[in-house]
């Protein structure tokens, strides 16, 4: 069982995924941009900005976490864009959020100011969507096609976690 969980920034992805693959004793597969800009020894923010412009850097970033999936048998593929790069997926889930309770979470696991990390995080949907759209021709605000959409906001992770564990277990009794 493959599952892709893709989100914008702040709407609890990396806790949710990890929720679910200890629930189901899977593998996570989060490998993110802040890890790649690490390898590369660039600074997140610079990083980002040079992706504005340099499509290979989402290329390879997508690339390494599908061929990571695909490696495993059973795994949560926690991305931008899982659910649109791992076709194979057996389970689809898209989470949202409002604008507020992003910027929050945001400003809750970074610091700052409300005011500036609430334009930061539209800023950074604004650019992610014209690159994908650019790169892919996906467009990450129609997720339609997902099998599971969850409004995260007033929701605890667990919870979440739990929606989704109920899901696959639905599925493989199927099977």
């Amino acid at each position: 069982m493959r599952i892709a969980i893709s989100s914008k920034s702040g709407c609890g992805n990396t806790t949710v995924t990890t929720l679910v693959a200890k629930k189901l004793g899977y593998k996570v597969i989060n490998f993110t941009f802040r890890q790649l800009s690490e390898e590369y020894n660039t600074p997140f923010w610079e990083f980002c900005k040079q992706a504005e412009t340099n499509y290979e850097i989402d290329r390879e970033l997508d690339r390494r976490q599908v061929e990571m999936a695909m490696a495993e048998e059973n795994c949560v593929l926690a991305s931008r864009l899982a659910i649109w790069m791992l076709k194979d997926a057996d389970l689809k889930v898209y989470l949202t959020a409002s604008e507020e309770v992003r910027a929050q979470r945001v400003l809750k696991r970074e610091g700052g100011d409300i005011k500036a990390k609430m334009a930061e995080t539209n800023g950074r949907d604004l650019k992610d969507h014209d690159r994908y759209l650019k790169i892919y021709n996906i467009d990450n605000d129609k997720y339609d096609f997902a099998d599971m959409v969850i409004a995260t906001d007033s929701l605890k992770p667990e919870a979440i976690a739990d929606m989704i564990v109920a899901e696959v277990n639905k599925r493989l009794q199927t099977k």
